[in-house]
């Protein structure tokens, strides 16, 4: 894997404030990196450090072998940057605007047109291309900025909520669209929306307080829920007794915690211990005891959770008891330990 985009220690500060702190990482062609945190992170300045439009304050970012801070110009030719909110000039047509944004990148005649063309295509633009962009709906305003950042078919994409203001069919089509994209590219999404990060993402990093926190792939940072292969079984209500006293025996059980059921039922969620599998043990207690179970599942966990209490533990500077610390290292440098 080529690595496109390399950050080493970098950081930002805007006066006192420590806006991102000492932050590596690698992100390599074929990779969609979901880049995750909660308001006010450091998510916007790292992408804007990345892209060249802010200047860090120690240390360095390097895009395909260019150092942001020596080679600006090299490193904007090979990325293609949606910001949040993406500006655009509203009384230009989106037809015009895409003209303009190709002459920027050196296309002109019929090489301009087909790709215009081309994009407008990939992001299903044909029907508003003459129309004043100030009329045109949040969906397709973004849309626009969408395809200005793929116009030039730039190795390295970076993107501020891409599906911001869409529905959920035109979520559905960008979404298609950045892995088809990815196979050939780096990708760096930023996204609060985290089934967004499931749906498309090969790869994920939490950060808080301009502090990366947690880096994975999104079945890596689910595995780290609580309920991670926790066993959901539905009884009824009088049995509750009998199948705490029969799962007693399971040493591989970290708790069970009664929650409300339905139709006079009662649902116990039975959390296992460092996410062991349990389904199959508690099955098998069941029909020996013969214990009528109405239901049972078994639950992955969600993203939602682990975000949550990855940031807010933050905020207590307790996240070692989570695994992770103040300041992940980089994730590929530590592979290439393992394996040295």
């Amino acid at each position: 894997m080529v690595k496109m985009i390399v950050l080493k220690d970098l950081t930002k500060r805007f006066g006192p404030l420590l806006a991102v702190d000492n932050i590596s990482m690698r992100v390599g062609t074929g990779e969609v990196l979901g880049f995750l945190g909660p308001n006010g992170a450091g998510k916007s300045t790292t992408m804007r450090m990345i892209t060249g439009f802010v200047e860090p304050s120690a240390g360095t970012a390097t895009v395909s072998g260019f150092n942001v801070a020596t080679h600006p110009v090299e490193v904007k030719r090979r990325i293609g940057y949606l910001p949040e909110g993406a500006p655009t000039y509203g009384d230009m047509t989106a037809q015009s605007y895409l003209s303009f944004i190709a002459e920027i990148r050196g296309f002109d005649g019929a090489e301009k047109q087909r790709r215009i063309d081309a994009v407008a295509e990939k992001v299903e633009l044909a029907d508003v291309l003459r129309q004043p962009i100030d009329t045109l709906s949040k969906g397709y305003k973004r849309r626009v900025g969408l395809a200005q950042a793929i116009l030039h078919d730039p190795e390295i994409l970076i993107m501020d909520e891409p599906t911001d203001g869409l529905d959920p069919n035109q979520k559905h089509q960008v979404r298609g669209l950045i892995r088809e994209m990815a196979r050939e590219k780096a990708i760096i999404i930023s996204t609060h929306i985290l089934e967004e990060v499931e749906a498309v993402c090969s790869r994920a990093v939490i950060i808080a307080h301009g502090k990366l926190l947690a880096d994975g792939t999104p079945e890596e940072l689910i595995a780290r829920s609580e309920d991670h292969n926790a066993v959901v079984l539905m009884i009824d209500a009088g049995m509750e007794d009998a199948v705490r006293k029969a799962l007693g025996s399971l040493d591989t059980i970290k708790s069970i915690k009664k929650t409300k059921g339905r139709d006079g039922a009662v649902c116990l969620r039975i959390r296992p211990k460092k996410s062991a599998l349990i389904a199959s043990d508690v099955a098998d207690i069941m029909g020996k005891k013969k214990i009528p179970v109405r239901e049972m599942f078994i639950d992955r966990g969600t993203l939602d959770e682990v975000f949550r209490k990855i940031t807010q533990e933050a905020r207590t500077g307790a996240t070692d008891r989570l695994g992770v610390g103040p300041k992940s290292p980089d994730r590929e440098q530590n592979k290439e330990a393992k394996n040295a």
